[in-house]
């Protein structure tokens, strides 16, 4: 419900969008948006744009250089996995608008999603653990040591005729 003492378009800009979208403001004079609250929220979303596409272009540039120069691959994979949760984050904060809800509700949204990286991390440490034991397992034979000979077979002996 739309409270006219506090609902101008400016704040709803700024706050709860889902009034501003509903076709609450269609009566509403545009200009009203280009506020103070308003300019500051663009220069910050074209800050935060251009934050990213320079961490995009390290990234890339990163990925390149290490490829062609050689650089060890598990410098470059950290590397990238500190720019992707950087961007990552400034995503989820910005455009997501979670920069700006209740500490509730972000931690909400995050202890799933750590779960899961943390499932996947585990099911990934279990996965190559298992892998380790079978490949060094003493008691099976592999093409390093020796391996069993499979027992001859009997020779075949002509079946009896049929009287």
């Amino acid at each position: 419900m739309q409270n006219p003492h506090t609902d101008t378009a400016e704040t709803l800009y700024e706050g709860d969008q889902s009034k501003l979208y509903s076709g609450v403001l269609a009566h509403h004079d545009l200009s009203e948006l280009k506020g103070e609250a308003s300019r500051k929220q663009v220069s910050r979303i074209w800050k935060i744009t251009l934050l990213l596409a320079i961490v995009t272009i390290l990234e890339v540039s990163l990925g390149l250089y290490g490829h062609y120069q050689g650089v060890h691959v598990g410098v470059r994979n950290f590397f990238f996995i500190i720019m992707t949760i950087i961007k990552a984050f400034y995503i989820v904060k910005v455009f997501m608008h979670l920069g700006d809800e209740f500490k509730n509700f972000v931690t909400l949204v995050l202890i799933p999603l750590v779960l899961f990286v943390w499932f996947i991390i585990a099911f990934l440490a279990d996965g190559a653990h298992w892998l380790h034991m079978n490949q060094t397992d003493p008691t099976r034979f592999d093409n390093k040591t020796e391996q069993a000979v499979p027992a001859k077979s009997p020779a075949k002996t002509p079946a009896p005729a049929l009287q």
